[in-house]
């Protein structure tokens, strides 16, 4: 049986627009797609989550990562791998 994808969700509302989420998604996917980490996990773009301060903000695993801080998603995402 296949091990299943991970999901990581990306607001991708008005606010989080504003606040460059594309850029955000765009170094999270970048991250994906290298070596250890390709094909472990699925990026899911969202409608508002309601967190528009802390713009833009990522879910994955529980663990909201608030104002684009894609260094601290790709920790999660290897610690996670690990």
């Amino acid at each position: 049986m296949k091990p299943r994808k991970k999901y990581i969700f990306i607001c991708n509302g008005k606010d989080c627009k504003k606040n460059d989420s594309q850029s955000f998604s765009l170094s999270i996917k970048q991250a994906m797609n290298k070596a250890p980490l390709k094909g472990s996990f699925k990026l899911v773009k969202t409608k508002c989550m309601d967190c528009c301060k802390s713009g833009p903000i990522a879910v994955y695993n529980n663990q909201l990562i608030k104002k684009g801080d894609s260094d601290k998603l790709i920790q999660f995402l290897m610690i996670d791998f690990l």
